[in-house]
C-alpha cells in the first residue's frame, strides 16, 4: 500500500511541483487548496496516467478551522491514516513599512502562513497519533524570512519566524507518538511570489535589485528527499536557495 501525503497550497507553485515528485516518488498525494480547479491542473498537468491516478484533489481552505476539520475527516473515512503533511500553504503582500500595512493585509497573511500551517498540523497530529502503527511526518515551508527579513514584510517575517517555533515545538510533542517534524527554508525559488526578483525588489540598502532564482523542481527533489527518511531519522531544518541570492550576507 502506498503511502499517504498531504500537500496544503498544491495549486501552485511549489506546492504542485512537491506533490507531483511525491507522486513519482511513490506517495498517494492528496491535493488541497481553495479551488478544485487549480488542484485539477496540478492532478491533470502530468501526461502518465498512473501518475495522475495517484494525486488526489480535495479542497480546503486552510484557514477555516471548519473546513479543515471536514478535510481531515475525509482523510480519515477514505485512506484511513497519514504517513506525511507538507504544510506548504502561505500567501504575502506587498512590501511596506509597518505604518503603512493595513490590519486585514496583516491578518490575511497570518491566517494562511501561521494560523493555517497551525490548523494543518494539528489536524495532521490527531490522525498521525491515533493511527495504527502510530506516527508520520510533517514538514513546514518556512523561508529564508525565518532568519532574516526583507525590508518591508513584516506580516510574512513575523509569520516565519513563527513557523521555526511551530517546527521545534512539534519535533519536541511528536516524539513519543513517532511523528518527526523538520522544516524547508526555501530562497527564490521560481514561482508566482518570486516572478518580480527579475525585474528587481528591494534591498536592504535602499536599492532595487534583480535577484537569481532557482528551479522550483530543486525544492521538490529537496522535499522528497525529506519525506523518503525513516522515521528514525529527521532533517530538522534544511535551508535551500537560489546560489547567489542574498542571504549570506544580507543586511
Amino acid at each position: 500500500m502506498s503511502s499517504l501525503a498531504l500537500v496544503t497550497g498544491a495549486g501552485s507553485g511549489i506546492g504542485r511541483a512537491s506533490a507531483r515528485a511525491l507522486a513519482r516518488a511513490g506517495f498517494h498525494v492528496v491535493l488541497t487548496g481553495r479551488t478544485q480547479a487549480s488542484l485539477e491542473q496540478t492532478r491533470d498537468g502530468v501526461d502518465d496516467a498512473s501518475l495522475s491516478a495517484r494525486l488526489q484533489p480535495m479542497v480546503a481552505d486552510v484557514s477555516d478551522p471548519d473546513s479543515v476539520d471536514a478535510l481531515y475527516e475525509r482523510l480519515r473515512g477514505e485512506h484511513g491514516r497519514l504517513d506525511l503533511l507538507f504544510n506548504n500553504a502561505g500567501t504575502n503582500v506587498a512590501p511596506a513599512p509597518i505604518d503603512e500595512i493595513s490590519v486585514d493585509d496583516w491578518r490575511r497573511v497570518i491566517d494562511v502562513n501561521l494560523h493555517g500551517a497551525f490548523l494543518a498540523a494539528r489536524g495532521a497530529f490527531a490522525l498521525m497519533r491515533g493511527q495504527q502503527p502510530q506516527g508520520g511526518r510533517i514538514i513546514n515551508n518556512g523561508s529564508i524570512s525565518a532568519y532574516l527579513p526583507r525590508p518591508g514584510s513584516v506580516p510574512y517575517t513575523v509569520s516565519k519566524h513563527a513557523i521555526s517555533g511551530l517546527t521545534r515545538t512539534l519535533s519536541l510533542d511528536g516524539r513519543p507518538f513517532d511523528i518527526a517534524c523538520g522544516q524547508l527554508d526555501i530562497g527564490n525559488a521560481a514561482s508566482d511570489m518570486t516572478e518580480k526578483m527579475g525585474s528587481g525588489v528591494p534591498q536592504a540598502d535602499g536599492s532595487i535589485r534583480p535577484e537569481p532564482v532557482m528551479d522550483v523542481a530543486h525544492v521538490a527533489d529537496a522535499v522528497v528527499n525529506m519525506a523518503s527518511l525513516p522515521l528514525s531519522a529527521n532533517v530538522q531544518f534544511m535551508t535551500i536557495m537560489a546560489t547567489a541570492m542574498p542571504f549570506v550576507g544580507r543586511g
